[in-house]
């Protein structure tokens, strides 16, 4: 089932006192970037995050989740309701994420 653009906009708006989210549609489900970086994404109306040091630590009790029939698990981010705490955790996972692919 993908992803309904309400939950993007919810998500957006949660997302609003940070800077430079993006996010770019992929087969029916978002994939949220922060500063140019993949931070995780929207999949079945479930915000998922990439599971780095900072994001575990900071949600040690979160539920890891698959986001797609053969995907790597991400973590359930359900405290989507904290404004503060998603830009603390998002600022907290910048450096830890994979610089951007150069595109062809």
């Amino acid at each position: 089932m993908p992803s309904s653009e309400q939950y993007l906009e919810y998500v957006l708006e949660q997302l609003s006192d940070l800077d430079e989210i993006s996010y770019r549609t992929m087969m029916g489900e978002y994939i949220i970037y922060y500063r140019a970086k993949i931070i995780g994404g929207i999949y079945d109306d479930r915000f998922l995050v990439k599971p780095v040091k900072s994001a575990m630590s900071m949600m040690p009790d979160a539920r890891m989740e698959l986001p797609y029939e053969g995907a790597k698990e991400m973590i359930l981010v359900d405290d989507l309701e904290n404004k503060a705490f998603l830009s603390e955790l998002f600022e907290a996972m910048y450096d830890e994420l994979p610089a951007p692919r150069k595109r062809k």
